[in-house]
């Protein structure tokens, strides 16, 4: 399992749907546009906060238990980055520390869970680390409403914030081998030749793990 990771913006489903084509397997997407809290979060976060990680960590839950039961897949984001966001939000005061508490018991337990997959870690994650001026475009550039600062001025604060805690982030990630890749100078979203510098970089990180990606690779080229 290729696990993806990154700020808002940075490209994650883009280079999922492409890793999925140039593996020939399967592609978790992170549950954004069927999300009945997403845009009601950006109205009113301090009264949809709690409720909105509560929902993407039971999603993110669901993803990575069914990706787990199935060898090679791609995973749009994952539970292994929702603290991140909760946290923030508990540093902005959009949920209390009770409810941070009961969160990270939750995500505790669901982690127990994990260990008892037949699989217990991702084979690699591939960390997308743009700049915030990029963040901003690809937002822009997707056109959700709510996402806009247009809209509203008060997100790109909020925006900022979110973008600085991903290098920590990243660094402290020991979950399973990583990958760092420079989404700015390679804009794998718009141009086909830095996709596929990316997707031989990728190749080249798996191979050099050994995983049942490149096994599968060669046997549809035999």
């Amino acid at each position: 399992m290729i696990v993806l990771a990154g700020t808002i913006g940075a490209g994650k489903s883009s280079l999922a749907k492409a890793l999925g084509e140039h593996l020939g397997t399967q592609v978790f997407y992170e549950s954004v546009d069927n999300n009945p809290v997403l845009d009601l979060y950006y109205k009113d976060p301090k009264k949809y906060a709690f409720l909105l990680q509560i929902y993407f960590l039971n999603k993110r839950f669901e993803s990575i238990k069914a990706a787990y039961r199935v060898n090679n897949n791609v995973l749009d984001r994952s539970i292994f980055e929702d603290e991140l966001f909760l946290t923030l939000n508990y540093k902005n005061g959009n949920v209390s520390k009770t409810e941070l508490e009961i969160y990270q018991e939750l995500l505790a337990n669901m982690m127990e869970e994990l260990d008892n997959m037949p699989k217990k870690a991702p084979d690699l994650l591939v960390y997308i680390d743009v700049s915030f001026e990029t963040m901003l475009a690809r937002i822009q550039a997707r056109g959700r409403d709510y996402e806009q600062i247009d809209n509203n001025p008060e997100l790109k604060a909020y925006y900022q914030q979110v973008h600085s805690e991903y290098p920590g982030w990243y660094d402290a990630y020991k979950v399973s081998p990583k990958l760092r890749i420079n989404g700015d100078e390679l804009d794998f979203v718009n141009n086909s030749s830095d996709l596929k510098t990316v997707l031989e970089s990728i190749d080249a990180e798996l191979l050099k793990l050994g995983t049942q990606f490149v096994e599968n690779q060669k046997d549809s080229t035999d």
